[in-house]
């Protein structure tokens, strides 16, 4: 199994448009941050994590033009709104994605993008002029994980302000959490010990709605995974910088980062 970085930026990217400081003007190419999202495969499935506004160019610089299913962590713009793009990926495919997610994000995803989502009893002649995607809720009171093609994925909840975010775990092996300012210890019990985990750390400083750099640190040492990388990362946070600040089994991610779980 392995796990692909297709971006690891905050809302705004980096560099921020309007920006002069020096990781926005800095010449490293893992200073570059497009919108984050990423995609995990098995030996039979390919799941995607997200689609930010920057998706096409992401599948593209990743060679990626298939993928079994979507999993959305919540609704906000900078991880929705290149839902569109997903349209060639079904004309390449013929047939609809499943497009997995808590019932208030899928519900607030339909609202902006109801076009997208096939209706009960719709039957599709092409898969050009839109995209075609199933809704699939995720019932964290009735069921514990989902299986895609034979891939077990667990799903959990996450303080994201005064908003709820899913995070994922996949085969037991990685755990993705971006998006959150707050897990409860219960969660963090179950991530004991995992071989990966992709985390939320979005600068320095306190913010209501994300983890910042000291507070991720926090997590990491409780769970001890074998490997932490940070994602969702603003401008603040310099990559070489940041190699230096971080413990052996910590690291910033960067786009197209590409890890192997075995």
């Amino acid at each position: 199994m392995k796990i692909r970085i297709l971006g690891c930026g905050t809302s705004s990217g980096v560099p921020m448009v309007g920006c002069a400081c020096n990781v926005c003007r800095s010449n490293n190419i893992r200073n570059k941050r497009t919108r984050v999202s990423a995609i995990v495969e098995s030996a039979d499935a390919k799941i995607l994590l997200d689609t930010p506004p920057d998706l096409r160019m992401q599948l593209l610089s990743a060679g990626i033009s298939n993928i079994d299913a979507v999993l959305y962590t919540h609704a906000h713009a900078d991880h929705v709104h290149g839902i569109d793009d997903l349209r060639s990926i079904n004309f390449m495919k013929k047939s609809p994605i499943e497009a997995f997610g808590s019932p208030d994000t899928l519900r607030l995803i339909k609202q902006r993008f109801d076009y997208a989502f096939i209706k009960k009893g719709e039957i599709l002649n092409n898969y050009w002029t839109r995209p075609a995607l199933i809704a699939k809720e995720l019932m964290s009171d009735k069921e514990d994980h989902i299986c895609i093609n034979g891939l077990k994925v667990e799903h959990f909840k996450q303080t994201h302000g005064n908003q709820t975010t899913t995070g994922y775990i996949f085969d037991s092996k990685i755990a993705y959490s971006t998006d959150f300012n707050h897990i409860e210890v219960n969660i963090l019990e179950s991530l004991k010990g995992i071989n990966l985990w992709i985390i939320d750390c979005l600068g320095y400083d306190n913010h209501p709605t994300h983890s910042n750099l000291p507070n991720t640190l926090s997590y990491i040492k409780y769970v001890e995974p074998k490997l932490a990388v940070l994602t969702h990362m603003s401008h603040q946070l310099d990559y070489d910088k940041l190699l230096e600040e971080t413990p052996e089994n910590v690291v910033p991610g960067y786009d197209g980062m590409l890890i192997n779980i075995d």
